[in-house]
C-alpha cells in the first residue's frame, strides 16, 4: 500500500463525512432548544452549577487505567504465538513488562493511585 493508497483513503474519507455532514444539514431542521445546551446525567434533571472542576487526579487514574488495560492489548497476540515465535520474543515481552512496571511504580509513587 503506497502513498497514492493512503492519499485516495484519506480523500474519500473526507468525502463521506462531509456529504454525511451536507445530508444532515439538508434533511433535518435546526432547533433551538435551550435543554440541547444542559448537561445530561442518567435523565435526572442537573441541580445546582452544571460547570464543575474535577480533581485532576480523577483524570490521571484513567489514563493510568487505559495505559495497562492497553498493555493487555499487546499481551494476547503474543501470548498466542509465543512458542512459536522463540526466545526472542520472550525477551522482548520481559522488556516491555519491565518498562510497564517501571511506569507503575512511578505512578505509585508520585501518588497518582490514590484515590481522592
Amino acid at each position: 500500500m503506497g502513498a497514492a493508497s493512503m492519499i485516495v483513503l484519506i480523500l474519500a474519507a473526507l468525502a463521506f463525512s462531509g456529504f454525511a455532514v451536507l445530508i444532515s444539514k439538508a434533511l433535518l431542521k435546526a432547533t433551538k432548544n435551550p435543554q440541547k445546551g444542559e448537561a445530561y446525567e442518567c435523565g435526572i434533571p442537573t441541580q445546582g452549577k452544571t460547570w464543575v472542576q474535577f480533581n485532576v487526579g480523577y483524570y490521571l487514574f484513567a489514563l493510568i487505567f487505559l495505559i495497562f488495560d492497553v498493555e493487555l492489548v499487546f499481551l494476547y497476540p503474543w501470548a498466542v504465538v509465543a512458542k512459536a515465535t522463540g526466545w526472542l520474543a520472550l525477551v522482548e515481552i520481559i522488556i516491555f513488562l519491565f518498562i510497564l512496571f517501571m511506569g507503575f511504580l512511578y505512578a505509585h509513587k508520585k501518588g497518582a493511585l490514590k484515590w481522592v
